[in-house]
């Protein structure tokens, strides 16, 4: 049991203290914090604790994940370990979504949070996602790691939107909002590809934002999964097969996938972590591999 002592604020032992900057360093610390204290507040005080809010909570976490890879950006006044293609994929997935969560309600969360504030977000996360890409390819375009970032995005962007296409809901009840809005789920679900391949790449190592990026984007399309999974009953579609709704069996597929791609990158960060520290600086190793399909 701790003693008295140990239990007061600021008297956390030294070593403790060590430890927990090694792992998690300052600026990294605060990040987590700010956007955690906004999704408390959100939880508690807009979506008045109601499950649909959870829709809203993955949002955020992906403008946390963008936001890393802006202070990275920013702080090392460099694009290395960024991808271009990862960014365009993330991009036009959260493009994608506007036309049926700005014109219709059929993707949004029940609670108030899908008055405004999902919506709100999401243009956050895409004029960060502009910023970055000016950034790349404008203005520190000479330490863009342009010959190591070549997987091919166009493809992924036109499979998306022919599997939308046939394959979507009708939540919306709008054919072109939602097969936008299933093209954007596809696209957000393969937008890690290009990113872990160019850390296969440049030798297996990534940026230390980066893996929280990563990170990030994980744990929001967890939460998105979980709501989706929540809701499963209440997507509809128009059955290819009489009595089999394919467009939410694809939607928690395509949950599921991304999770699956990420799982080496989960293991190696950890291990890596344990193993090593965590540098805020220095580039973390990981011994990343892609699926054999890619």
């Amino acid at each position: 049991m701790l003693s008295s002592s140990m239990m007061q604020v600021g008297q956390i032992p030294m070593p403790s203290k060590q430890t927990m900057l090694c792992l998690v360093p300052v600026p990294v610390m605060v990040t987590y914090i700010a956007f955690g204290a906004m999704a408390f507040f959100v939880y508690h005080s807009i979506a008045e604790k109601e499950f649909s809010s959870i829709l809203t909570m993955s949002v955020i976490a992906q403008a946390l994940a963008v936001s890393f890879l802006c202070i990275q950006v920013v702080s090392n006044n460099s694009a290395k370990g960024i991808s271009v293609g990862a960014l365009i994929l993330d991009g036009c997935s959260v493009a994608g979504r506007f036309p049926s969560t700005t014109w219709s309600e059929g993707y949004l969360p029940m609670d108030k949070t899908g008055d405004y504030l999902y919506q709100m977000i999401d243009f956050y996360s895409l004029a960060l996602i502009l910023f970055l890409l000016h950034r790349v390819l404008v203005v520190n375009r000479s330490t863009y790691e342009a010959s190591d970032d070549s997987f091919r995005v166009g493809p992924l962007i036109l499979a998306a939107f022919a599997f939308a296409t046939m394959f979507h809901a009708n939540a919306s009840d709008n054919r072109l909002y939602d097969t936008c809005w299933m093209a954007g789920l596809f696209m957000g679900v393969v937008a890690v590809l290009p990113k872990l391949w160019l850390i296969t790449q440049t030798g297996g190592t990534a940026q230390p934002w980066t893996c929280h990026y990563i990170a990030a984007m994980g744990l929001s399309r967890a939460t998105s999964g979980l709501f989706m999974w929540e809701a499963r009953a209440d997507v509809t579609c128009d059955p290819v097969i009489t009595g089999f709704e394919h467009a939410i069996f694809f939607i928690l597929i395509a949950h599921a996938i991304h999770l699956l791609l990420t799982c080496d990158f989960f293991y190696s960060y950890g291990s890596s972590l344990l193993k090593n520290g965590f540098s805020n600086s220095q580039p973390v190793n990981l011994n990343v591999q892609l699926p054999q399909f890619v």
